[in-house]
């Protein structure tokens, strides 16, 4: 009797995961489509882009404004000026991923702040190309530059329609 109830759990469980399974292979209604162009999911999907790389970008220039604090203290003043750049350029793109991602209504003033911030930023950082993490933070602050005027113009498509 133990083997028959053994067996017996045994294939409840399997049939019970492989339910499981099945259930979450089938696309939820509407999940299996690409967005159209134009649509809610498309202009959804560019503010959460947006937001993520004001927040990629905000987590690269405080790690560059820490590097360039430590040149400063090791006697290399020319890095005074991106330190204080990569601290202001951190701190419009933290506020630009939390507006964003909210979907908040000041998304273009802060898009477009944080696009200037961070093309100022990139400037300052690309006069120091043989540095790795000036580099990485140019590098980041063009991507996130490039994301956020994509942002304006999603912004301004949603405008249009209300």
């Amino acid at each position: 009797m133990t083997g028959r109830r053994t067996f017996g759990l045994a294939t409840s469980l399997v049939v019970a995961v492989a339910s499981l399974a099945a259930l979450h292979s089938v696309p939820a209604t509407g999940q299996d489509k690409k967005p159209e162009s134009g649509s809610r999911d498309e202009h959804h999907e560019a503010y959460e882009r947006c937001a993520k790389a004001c927040n990629d970008c905000q987590r690269v220039c405080d790690t560059c404004a820490t590097h360039c604090a430590r040149q400063v203290a090791d006697g290399k003043k020319e890095h005074d000026k991106t330190l204080q750049t990569c601290n202001d350029c951190a701190d419009f793109c933290a506020a630009a991923a939390r507006i964003v991602a909210r979907g908040g209504p000041f998304a273009d003033l802060i898009c477009q702040s944080c696009a200037e911030a961070c093309a100022r930023c990139g400037k300052a950082c690309e006069q120091f190309p043989d540095d790795k993490m000036m580099k990485a933070c140019a590098k980041e602050c063009r991507r996130c530059e490039k994301e956020c005027q994509g942002m304006l113009k999603h912004v301004a498509k949603g405008d249009e329609k209300k």
